[in-house]
């Protein structure tokens, strides 16, 4: 959510931006807000006065008392004010909530670096890490794979929780252990404090980190309870700071949290195949950063680096991309993807995605810093750093072999007791 101060002030700025997103039926809200906010402010003006005049009314009363003379009309006049003032609160109040509906759904103003795109088929490649394998066989897709060595089983999985759930088996569930156990220490040795957060959060806190949109394509809902489960564990490790002041001196404030993830991936990305790239319920290690917000884009640029190192580690072709303005959720100020090559595809697809939210995602749950008595909002950064099923494809088709084993990347063997290949023959 920005700041109606630049409503105020740049409408034309933020019907630009709008434009820059490719959401023309939007700039009409700018105007909404605007309207509303003249007549949230000509009732503030009212009541400020009328307070003056039931200070001048009390004086007034005051003398007329002194004096020995009738103050009987001003006494009276006196108690109709403060019913005046209610009115006019209780309509500003209304107004409140109509201008924060509104506010909620114009989106956050891109950072300039951001390139304009219609989609993410626009979205701008940066650059390229590993070296892209070569085989002498047909290969596989992690399906195949996982289906022919028996470690992956999608039927049973249909029957009993239905379309986008599996069954992992053995050495690749223990890959999957291992890659999240790797993910883990990954993250602490950058000094990041390391959580485990509620797998469920209120309404409240998913509307300020999500759209409606978002929460109505993805967040499961528990029945009959103010209870959503978690699309993932940035939701909650942001949400603890709702409502708070952080001093400036203990920022930045660094965390990362393992979690399952729960999504009803409802839309153009739905669960439309078989596999475990996009389903319902996953693995995730995620970063998340609040820090003074002349810090934020220093801190993007070094989440990015972690998520790069990480994969790199793990011998997995990369890029980086660069996501379009018109890619970008109402929230994000600038973001990007990690991908990993797919042999099978033959091409990249997600891994990761990083987030500056600047202040809107601070602005909606009211996080602020304080600085020798002033206060102001945060900046609040997001980042995965490993979601382990998307993980495992990569592994998989990339170290694929052919007798239709799979390769173990070096790094992981420590977390694998002794298993260094998935089928075929350990050495």
């Amino acid at each position: 959510m920005i700041d109606i101060k630049l409503i105020r002030e740049t409408p034309e700025l933020v019907k630009e931006n709008i434009k820059k997103k490719f959401q023309h039926d939007k700039t009409k809200l700018v105007d909404e807000v605007l309207k509303l906010d003249k007549d949230w402010r000509n009732l503030k003006f009212k009541e400020d006065d009328l307070r003056s005049e039931r200070n001048n009314i009390s004086k007034k009363i005051s003398e007329l008392k002194k004096a020995g003379k009738n103050a009987k009309a001003e006494i009276k006049e006196a108690k109709e004010i403060p019913v005046k003032i209610e009115t006019s609160q209780n309509k500003r109040k209304k107004l409140e909530i109509k201008i924060k509906e509104i506010m909620m759904k114009i989106p956050n103003i891109i950072h300039e670096s951001v390139p304009c795109g219609k989609c993410d088929k626009e979205n701008v490649e940066v650059k390229k890490f590993g070296k892209i394998p070569k085989f002498s066989f047909k290969v596989k897709s992690h399906v195949e794979l996982g289906e022919d060595l028996g470690i992956l089983d999608f039927d049973i999985s249909s029957k009993i929780s239905g379309k986008g759930f599996y069954f992992m088996k053995g050495n690749l569930a223990l890959l999957n252990m291992a890659l999240i156990n790797f993910a883990r220490d990954f993250m602490v040795k950058q000094d990041f404090e390391y959580m485990e957060p509620p797998l469920m959060i209120r309404k409240e806190i998913l509307d300020g980190v999500y759209s409606n949109e978002e929460i109505e394509a993805m967040a499961y809902k528990i029945d009959g309870e103010d209870l959503y489960l978690i699309a993932t564990s940035e939701h909650p490790l942001i949400g603890q700071f709702i409502n708070k002041t952080i001093n400036k001196k203990d920022l930045p404030i660094k965390q990362t949290a393992y979690s399952m993830c729960f999504r009803k991936e409802i839309g153009s990305h739905g669960i439309d195949e078989k596999g475990i790239y996009r389903t319902h319920q996953f693995n995730k290690q995620e970063m998340i950063v609040i820090c003074e917000p002349g810090e934020s884009y220093k801190w993007y640029d070094k989440m990015l680096k972690y998520s790069v190192d990480l994969f790199k580690a793990l011998e997995i072709p990369i890029r980086i991309l660069e996501c379009c303005s018109g890619d970008l959720a109402d929230l994000k100020a600038k973001s990007c993807d990690l991908e990993a090559w797919s042999p099978r595809q033959n091409k990249y697809f997600e891994i990761t995605s990083l987030t500056n939210m600047e202040e809107a995602q601070a602005r909606r749950l009211n996080i602020k810093i304080e600085d020798k008595g002033k206060r102001y909002f945060a900046h609040t950064l997001n980042n995965t750093v490993i979601a382990t099923s998307r993980a495992l494809v990569a592994i998989m088709e990339n170290n694929q072999q052919k007798d239709g084993s799979i390769k173990i990347p070096k790094v992981l063997w420590p977390y694998m007791n002794g298993v260094k290949k998935i089928g075929g023959k350990n050495d």
